[in-house]
């Protein structure tokens, strides 16, 4: 049992191998790529954009977690950081279940691990200059859904945070409801924005929506390969 168990989240094992730069070290020696224009003939404010966003990994706690978690091989770094982005993206639900959207320090750690996903996204498209590919785009996207779920769900508990809205919502679910709808430009109209930082809130996760949709899942989709059982010649 133990050994499926095992091969379930482990997949093939790595026997301890590691990359060969730990993620602290990968990552400065990107920022310092991208200062000595090694890869990239940019300036201004392109350069100054990339620099920010590189460095800004190393202001979350993402990249310790891996670093910590590599030590053990490449399989073990991969699903430390599946169970953090799920964590992530259960804590917003946890706040909303139990009310904790009126703690302070709650929001705070909230907004913190959702900085951290709002940065990372764009840092892998844009400023990830000696970073080889991942072991499988598909993975990636379906943490991409993750992601996105992560924050679908945070702007729900910034929705239930105050009067932002019309009317109050009657449950937890109601202010994910809404997120949702908002993300998908849907709006039904039985909840809308009355003030000004509502709708601050509704339009910038209006924009989310269409830098995910429109320019991540585009980014993955022209990379990911196809090998299924249509793939294989009909030898019969």
């Amino acid at each position: 049992m133990r050994k499926a168990v095992k091969k379930l989240f482990l997949g093939k094992s790595s026997n301890g191998k590691q990359a060969e730069f730990d993620p602290i070290e990968k990552r400065i020696r990107n920022i310092q790529s991208i200062w000595n224009n090694d890869h990239q003939d940019d300036n201004g404010i392109e350069k100054i954009f990339r620099l920010l966003l590189s460095t800004s990994q190393l202001l979350f706690p993402g990249i310790y977690i891996k670093y910590f978690s590599r030590k053990k091989g490449i399989e073990y770094q991969d699903l430390a950081t599946d169970f953090y982005i799920l964590l992530k993206v259960s804590f917003p639900i946890v706040i909303l279940v139990n009310q904790w959207q009126h703690y302070q320090w709650v929001i705070i750690i909230m907004t913190y691990t959702f900085f951290e996903t709002l940065f990372y996204i764009p840092t892998l498209i844009f400023a990830s200059d000696l970073f080889s590919r991942p072991r499988s785009y598909r993975r990636s996207m379906l943490l991409l859904f993750f992601n996105y779920l992560e924050i679908v769900f945070a702007y729900a508990v910034f929705y239930s945070c105050g009067n932002y809205l019309n009317k109050p919502f009657q449950n937890w679910f109601d202010s994910v409801y809404f997120s949702i709808i908002t993300s998908s430009s849907i709006g039904y109209g039985d909840f809308h924005p009355v003030t000004t930082f509502g709708k601050f809130l509704v339009s910038t996760q209006a924009l989310l929506f269409l830098f995910f949709i429109v320019l991540f899942l585009n980014f993955f989709s022209t990379k990911v390969k196809s090998k299924g059982y249509f793939d294989h010649e009909n030898n019969e």
